[in-house]
């Protein structure tokens, strides 16, 4: 099938771009209706909303959060390279922080939300300290679901909902802590998590490979669905990525915003006494990976399936909640959202 030509600078009929061609002048495709051009209409739209992503970092202290997240969009969003605080102490209870950052490159603007989870995992005992998170993540969908049902509701609603949890897993080289598998059953039904090792290059390749497979097999076993859900692939097209990307969670990632010169190129890295360990080498770790699926290829879809998924069954068990209260029946307490 030909490719339809497309009138030089969409001209309109008034400059006789359409109808009145001179002899010798630009051939015309009268079968061009110019639909294709919604892209750029789009393009053009979104380039002057900017981009929102909220992305919650999970794990106990000690696992290079900060330093992860740093790497990621290389400059310093963690919220403790921002404050610089000398030395911060573990807190005794879960505190949940959050920063935000204006981001720009060529020309796209995207207000970056990093949600930091101090004091998870730090404890002597650790039972339930999945509760605060899981209430602050519902928080935000109740502060989005109270905007949407206004009368005089906001043009553009302001997004605070949490898109993404990375889940940092310590890397033991054994198996899940029950910490572990609790959190992700839990969060799991609430918030797309993406698990990570942290600081994989404290293990062999062959400890790695084993590491990762145990965990694959630990999560299918408790029924837990991280993200990418294989139950939300859209097609065999998506299907066939997503797959991929599932044969690898988690990631072994190594993170670093030092840069160091090797073989004449500039490259993020940590130093050993061994050589270099480049982070943004898929030969040495699997941060690569990570930052393709969040930000180069997957960031828009982890969006829609927290509103159309995450999101929408949180505002149907409120709305349910509310139709229950207005009867007269006794109110069953939902605000937990879990199974």
């Amino acid at each position: 099938m030909s490719e339809a030509v497309v009138p030089d600078a969409m001209a309109s009929p008034a400059v006789g771009g359409l109808y009145g061609e001179k002899a010798g002048g630009p051939m015309v495709d009268f079968s061009y209706v110019g639909i294709d051009a919604i892209l750029e209409q789009m393009r053009r739209k979104a380039m002057k909303q900017g981009f929102e992503l909220n992305i919650m970092v999970v794990g106990q202290s000690g696992l290079g959060k900060s330093t992860l997240m740093n790497t990621l969009f290389k400059s310093k969003v963690s919220r403790k390279s921002v404050l610089a605080m000398a030395q911060e102490k573990i807190p005794k209870t879960i505190e949940i922080k959050s920063i935000s950052h204006d981001i720009e490159e060529k020309g796209v603007r995207m207000k970056l939300t990093v949600i930091d989870t101090p004091g998870f995992g730090d404890q002597i005992n650790n039972e339930n300290c999945w509760q605060p998170i899981m209430k602050f993540i519902n928080d935000q969908y109740e502060a989005y679901l109270q905007e949407e049902i206004n009368i005089n509701r906001k043009k553009r609603i302001p997004d605070s909902r949490v898109h993404c949890c990375i889940y940092f897993i310590p890397p033991t080289g054994h198996c899940l802590r029950p910490l572990d598998v609790e959190f992700m059953r839990r969060l799991s039904k609430v918030v797309n998590i993406v698990p990570v090792i942290a600081k994989a290059d404290t293990l062999t390749l062959e400890e790695r490979d084993f590491f990762k497979k145990k965990i694959r097999e630990e999560l299918r076993a408790n029924g837990i669905d991280v993200y990418p859900q294989k139950e939300f692939d859209e097609d065999a097209e998506d299907r066939m990525i997503n797959e991929k990307i599932r044969e690898m969670i988690p990631f072994a990632v190594v993170g670093s915003d030092q840069e160091y010169q090797v073989n004449g190129r500039r490259l993020l890295g940590r130093k050993t006494k061994w050589g270099t360990i480049e982070v943004e080498n898929i030969a040495h770790c699997e941060f690569a990976y990570l930052r393709d699926l969040l930000i180069r290829t997957h960031m828009q879809n982890i969006k829609d399936i927290t509103s159309s998924i995450h999101y929408e069954m949180y505002r149907v068990r409120r709305l349910n909640e509310n139709n229950t209260h207005a009867n007269g029946i006794p109110e069953h307490h939902l605000a937990a959202h879990e199974m």
